[in-house]
């Protein structure tokens, strides 16, 4: 059945160029069965409505738990506001009259009271691969550029490599403030990534190694700020998802093989190039594979999500990032060569250590049955990033959420 949502009001402000109406509505759109309305005239008698104000900011967990629960509710922020109510049997006129009042009115007293505490949504986000805590904030002006740090943070993924992790937030969230401002939309960052990816390859292939590195990096660049871009102002196609995922598993190997083709001059035996462009798809597909392998036939979750352990190696296995650090190095000594060699034996290795470890995912899945990650068990808020000192100490698993349920 159809849930009608109707949105009261606007934000003072905007959030990443965004009113609080606007992103509501680009958030909804993502759910089936909804159907955002102009007035709340156009709900059909009887039918299930949901009445959000726009001058807060919902978490999308929160959103999909409104429009997916079957039970009456009003939903208050900590304050005591009322910010969003649920009508599936009921008269919906009368409850969204108290709700505009403010909470007034003997329709709003009959209704159960929940606040994000009585939420139980602290359920494992997979794309992002990080699990926190669920967020329910007032648009104010006072606190615009609090919430607009907040959305960024929220917008990186919680396992990534170390220069994703630990060198690009700062400029990311500069260069994402540009493009808000400017109106660049995340596709159009993408297809400059594009653009970045080709002109490194080209210059690799021509021994041109410190253009193509200082292309290679802008690329990688554009390839932080165009995911977060999309997050922050909520702005998603198919096809820019296809395009940025593609070219993050296509261009890479193809890379290291036009590094290859670049030190053609500087090889003494012309069996070296077919070696390594062997060596170096073993490596990549070889880790790929075991990567598929792992989420599709043995866990439901990516491989690097499974314990501390893989969370770590996925600082520094090797992925394009990882190995442009190698292929800069090399560069640096001036041996261009012996950095391609690192890439290729850093390959093998991670290979090696995946291998293994989905092995042991196998084995650990027949022993005890279903495979959990380790951000299940952790404490929302904590720092998944400390990893040195909890590297085989899962955290304490949060005993007392309460189920979104009717009382």
């Amino acid at each position: 059945m159809i849930t009608y949502i109707y949105i009261l009001g606007d934000s003072e402000t905007n959030i990443w160029g965004l009113s609080g109406r606007e992103r509501l509505q680009r958030m909804l759109k993502a759910f089936k069965q909804t159907r955002v309305i102009d007035s709340p005239e156009q709900i059909p008698a009887r039918a299930p409505a949901l009445f959000l104000r726009a001058d807060y900011l919902f978490d999308a967990r929160v959103l999909m738990a409104l429009v997916n629960t079957q039970v009456n509710l009003v939903l208050s922020s900590d304050a005591g506001q009322p910010v969003a109510i649920r009508i599936t049997d009921g008269d919906m006129h009368h409850a969204l009259a108290s709700f505009m009042d403010g909470g007034e009115g003997e329709s709003f007293s009959t209704l159960p009271r929940y606040t994000l505490r009585d939420l139980n949504l602290l359920g494992l986000q997979q794309t992002l691969k990080k699990r926190d805590l669920p967020y329910l904030l007032p648009i104010s002006r006072d606190n615009c550029r609090r919430l607009e740090s907040e959305l960024f943070a929220r917008s990186y993924k919680g396992v990534t490599d170390l220069v994703t992790k630990w060198l690009w937030p700062i400029p990311a969230s500069w260069a994402v403030r540009v493009c808000v401002r400017f109106g660049i939309r995340p596709n159009q960052v993408t297809l400059l990534s594009l653009v970045f990816a080709v002109l490194a390859g080209v210059a690799f292939w021509y021994g041109h190694y410190g253009i193509g590195l200082v292309m290679g990096w802008l690329m990688t660049f554009m390839d932080t700020v165009d995911g977060k871009l999309a997050r922050v102002t909520v702005t998603s196609s198919r096809v820019g998802d296809v395009l940025d995922h593609g070219l993050d598993i296509i261009h890479p190997p193809l890379w290291y093989m036009a590094w290859g083709v670049g030190l053609t001059a500087a090889l003494t035996q012309t069996a070296d190039l077919p070696m390594m462009f062997s060596l170096i798809l073993i490596g990549y597909v070889g880790g790929r594979l075991c990567e598929g392998v792992f989420q599709f036939w043995i866990a439901s979750f990516d491989i690097f999500i499974w314990r501390p352990l893989d969370s770590f190696n996925r600082l520094i296995t090797a992925r394009r990032n990882p190995n442009l650090i190698l292929l800069t190095f090399g560069w640096f000594i001036d041996r261009p060569d012996i950095g391609l060699w690192l890439v290729i034996i850093w390959h093998l290795l991670s290979t090696i250590f995946l291998a293994v470890r989905v092995m042991m995912g196998w084995q650990a899945r027949r022993a005890h049955g279903p495979l959990r990650s380790w951000f299940e068990d952790i404490v929302p808020g904590e720092d998944e990033g400390k990893l040195a000192v909890r590297i085989f100490a899962p955290l304490a698993v949060r005993k007392n959420d309460r189920k979104f349920t009717d009382r």
